[in-house]
This record gives structure tokens, C-alpha cells and sequence, in this order.
């Protein structure tokens, strides 16, 4: 495919930010999003030079803005030196296609920044083949851009074509680009269906850790489990689903997960891309919803989470809402953080405050999902108790003269295997 801009720069260095506040916007709303919008650009390694944010009381089709604020964006972005224009608001392939005309300069919206992050985070095969998947239903529509995908403008490569054949060559390049990572994609599903049935045969509860990014969920992992995950004070510091095995009080194991954090704006592309990698918050037994206390938009990080819960059809899922960083919190955020979730959990992955309330509500979750049952084992059969203790939970334990006599608790799917022993 042949590159049809050759004096486009190898990278963008230097953005100018607009954001837009529209009259459904509750007020300051627009400007906590322009702030994320920053923190999100940086993580790409770009300066941000001016934020702009737009009062807009109806969207034009051309601009989005009308046109003499378009222009006037443009004269204010050239004058700063910025070498790329990113809007918070949504751009259709049309509107992108206009500004970047009329300013000679790329042109991006959030959903293409978001996307960018996802590429540089994505580790594993299935995240890989999601975010490509995600990026090219996105740039199928804008093959005709000036400016190609922001990738390309760091040396990757382009996508665009000369002419009407080179333009269709492209979309079916990029349609069957399409066909193709979800094929893939789906054959790493079931991959991870087969893995999942194996864990089940032996089964352990699971938990997954959700919530908005950067809330400290990969170090609350870390921190209960002994993990190595990558924790980082930004923005979607980790994209892939790591699982790693919690033993609680009494031997009482539970496989917990990692999950990719959530966002306000998430794109409903990236919600369905991503889908595979957060069925691990579908099947789990209980949720874990982490919140940083100390930010101040908590309330909003919450429900932004609930929201993409009920997308993915996990809304119904049992959940402990635990508000982290309390180290860093005031008397005032605790009292917010309570009046917003009255049972939340307060804990610190940092200094492990907290964490034995967290475990000792992860237990009775646990307890509450299989009835309390009385074993009596014989002493030639201590195989038993150690599946027991493998796929269940040993409330106590007595040694008897012919046996060891048990309460415990275990999933339904293992009463087959336990019923010789169970005290009628």
C-alpha cells in the first residue's frame, strides 16, 4: 500500500487539546474529561501544549464546531506549534477528514487516542489481536483521511492509496484484515474456554478485580497475592487479564483476575473487542470493585464502571466494593466514599490496611455460595481431605479413634465425590 503523504512527520510531538461542553453535560463536566483527556495524551509520550474547552449548544455536521471556532482552534494550534489537534468529543470520518483539510495538521478524537494506548499496552496474543481488531474497524471508514493512523505517523507505515483503485484495494485489504483477527480471535477464546473447563474440574470460587483505571487494581493484586503484576501511577498501566491463586484463612483457595480497567467514553468498539478478555468478570463467582478514594471523581468512576458491567451483561454479579488508597484519604473523602457505597470496604494495597476485612468478606461470600456440611473420613483415606482442602473450605477439623471428623464447605459439582463421607 503506498504512502501518500511523504512529508507528513516520522512523529507527533506536540498537542492541542479541545474539549466540549454541551448543554446535557452537567456543569465542569467537560473540563474533569478534558483533564483525563491530558493525563491519556501523555501517556502516549506527547506533549500537550493549550487545552481549549468549547461551550457547544448544537453540533454542525462539518466541524462538529461551527466554522469560525474551527478556525480559530486552528490559528490558536499553529500558534502553539502543535503538530496534532485532539478532541475529547467523538469525530465522525467526515469530520476528521474536514479539520485536517482545513488545518494541515492531524486531527484525533479520544477514541483514537484510547486506541493507541491499547496498542502500546497489549501484551498477550488475545489482547494483541483485539486492539488490531478494535484499529481496524476504526480506520475502515477513514481510509480517505489527509492523516492516516496515528501509529503511522511514528514511522509504521500508512495506509492510505492514490486514486479510486487504490482506495478500494485498501478497504478490502482491510476488510479481510477484518475476517481474518477474528477468526484468530475466536480460536484464542476457545482456547481460553478449554483452559477455564480444566480449572473448573478441579473447582476453586474466582474473583475478579474491575473498576475505573488506575484505581490501584493491579496492586491490590499484587499486594494479595504475591503477583508481579505491572502496577503504574497511569492510565491503563495494564490491558491483560492476569489470574493468579489467593489462599484465605483455613486454606480456603480463590483464584482472582486482574481486569483491564474501565473509562468514561469507553468506546463501544473497544467495550466489544474487548469482550473476550472481560468474560473473566462474566464467570466470576464475585466481583471485587476497587475505587481510589482520594480522587475526586470518585462518584463518577463508579458509575461509569456499573455502566460497562451491565454492557457486558455482569450487573448481577455479587460485588465488594472496596475503596483503596485510604493512607492518602481525609476524613471528608471517607465520609463521601461512605455515603456513595454504605458497606464499602476501606483498605490500602500500600501499607495493607484493610486487607483482613477484604478476606474475611471474601470468605463469607464463599461460605455463603455452599452450604455448611458434616464428613466423616476415614484415617486410610487423608486423599479426601486434601481434596477438601483443594476445592473447598475446612471449617474444622477433629481427629477421631477410626477417622477425622469435618465441617466444610464445596461447590455443588463435587457432591458425587464427597457424598460416601457426608454425616446424614
Amino acid at each position: 500500500m503506498a504512502d501518500f503523504l511523504t512529508d507528513k512527520p516520522a512523529k507527533l510531538d506536540r498537542a492541542f487539546l479541545v474539549g466540549v461542553q454541551t448543554p446535557e453535560m452537567k456543569t465542569g463536566e467537560a473540563a474533569e474529561l478534558l483533564l483525563e483527556l491530558k493525563e491519556l495524551v501523555e501517556n502516549l509520550r506527547i506533549e500537550v501544549t493549550t487545552s481549549e474547552l468549547v461551550n457547544l449548544r448544537r453540533p454542525t455536521p462539518a466541524y462538529l464546531l461551527g466554522s469560525g471556532k474551527a478556525e480559530e482552534i486552528v490559528a490558536l494550534a499553529k500558534a502553539d506549534g502543535a503538530d496534532v489537534i485532539v478532541f475529547d468529543e467523538a469525530l465522525s470520518p467526515a469530520q476528521q477528514r474536514n479539520w485536517e483539510e482545513l488545518s494541515g495538521l492531524a486531527v484525533i478524537d479520544r477514541q483514537e487516542v484510547i486506541l493507541e494506548i491499547f496498542a502500546d499496552r497489549a501484551h498477550t496474543r488475545e489482547a494483541i489481536l483485539q486492539v488490531a481488531l478494535a484499529r481496524m474497524e476504526y480506520s475502515l471508514p477513514r481510509l480517505t483521511r489527509a492523516w492516516t493512523h496515528l501509529s503511522r505517523q511514528r514511522g509504521k507505515g500508512s495506509m492510505g492509496g492514490e486514486g479510486e483503485t487504490q482506495l478500494e484495494q485498501d478497504r478490502r485489504i482491510v476488510r479481510d484484515r477484518i475476517a481474518h483477527l477474528k477468526q484468530e480471535l475466536a480460536q484464542v477464546v476457545q482456547q481460553r474456554d478449554v483452559q477455564r473447563r480444566k480449572r473448573q474440574r478441579v473447582p476453586v470460587p474466582t474473583a475478579a478485580i474491575v473498576g475505573y483505571t488506575n484505581a490501584g487494581k493491579s496492586t491490590l493484586l499484587n499486594t494479595l497475592t504475591g503477583a508481579r503484576v505491572l502496577a503504574a501511577d497511569k492510565l491503563f498501566a495494564t490491558l491483560d487479564p492476569t489470574t493468579r491463586q489467593l489462599v484465605l484463612r483455613g486454606n480456603q483457595k480463590v483464584l482472582v483476575t486482574d481486569t483491564v480497567g474501565f473509562i468514561r467514553r469507553l468506546p463501544h468498539g473497544l467495550v466489544e473487542a474487548f469482550k473476550a478478555t472481560l468474560e473473566e468478570v462474566i464467570v466470576a463467582d464475585f466481583l471485587v470493585h476497587v475505587l481510589d478514594v482520594t480522587n475526586a471523581n470518585f462518584e463518577e468512576h463508579h458509575a461509569t464502571t456499573l455502566s460497562v458491567l451491565d454492557e457486558l451483561g455482569a450487573s448481577d454479579r455479587t460485588m465488594i466494593t472496596v475503596f483503596n488508597k485510604v493512607d492518602a484519604a481525609t476524613p471528608e473523602m471517607i465520609s463521601r466514599a461512605r455515603r456513595l457505597v454504605a458497606d464499602a470496604i476501606f483498605v490500602s494495597a500500600l501499607t495493607k490496611q484493610g486487607l483482613d476485612e477484604l478476606e474475611v468478606r471474601c470468605l463469607e461470600l464463599i461460605a455463603e455460595a455452599h452450604a455448611a456440611t458434616e464428613l466423616f473420613v476415614p484415617h486410610g483415606r487423608y486423599d479426601v481431605i486434601a481434596r477438601l482442602h483443594a476445592v473447598g473450605h475446612v471449617q474444622s477439623e477433629e481427629q477421631e479413634d477410626t477417622g477425622v471428623r469435618l465441617i466444610g464447605r464445596y461447590p455443588p459439582m463435587q457432591d458425587a465425590y464427597f457424598a460416601p463421607f457426608v454425616v446424614k
